[in-house]
């Protein structure tokens, strides 16, 4: 599959041909903010991040069926405490072949199934359709925040 036939409505605007490696020139080196946080804690980056309706997806893309320890707190965790779903994908994203998922929801990471791109896809599918007859609803203040706080950081 070409990148022009996977770009759908959220192309890439960057050619690597002609301005070279994106994750190089654009990438936020964010380990530099390693002496920011306690112990061995990191910033996690983000494959993909969808919201319908305030209902979150994310998508993590690795190359084997491992989850490193603090990624997978970090999903838990998530998954936990607010509208959010995580696929974690095993597969090779520059040919956008996939081999398994684990579906974390919840708080809980599913066992690992075998996939393909159109499985993925139709997964997806099927969380945007959940996503958009479940609207979040909330509360005026943002859990943990009050006005002042928002005052302090902004």
């Amino acid at each position: 599959m070409s990148h022009a036939d996977a770009c759908g409505t959220n192309p890439m605007l960057w050619d690597c041909q002609r301005r070279g490696c994106f994750n190089v020139h654009k990438r936020p080196k964010i380990e530099v903010f390693a002496e920011c946080l306690p112990g061995r804690i990191a910033f996690s980056d983000v494959d993909g991040i969808v919201e319908i309706n305030g209902n979150l997806l994310v998508l993590e893309w690795k190359n084997r069926p491992h989850i490193p320890t603090g990624q997978r707190l970090l999903y838990e965790r998530w998954t936990a405490n607010g509208p959010t779903a995580v696929i974690l994908v095993v597969g090779d994203a520059r040919d956008m072949t996939v081999e398994e998922i684990a579906y974390v929801s919840g708080g809980e990471i599913a066992p690992w199934r075998d996939m393909d791109l159109a499985g993925l896809k139709e997964v997806i599918r099927d969380w945007a359709e959940w996503a958009s007859s479940h609207p979040v609803t909330r509360g005026a203040e943002r859990a943990g925040e009050n006005e002042d706080t928002r005052q302090q950081h902004a």
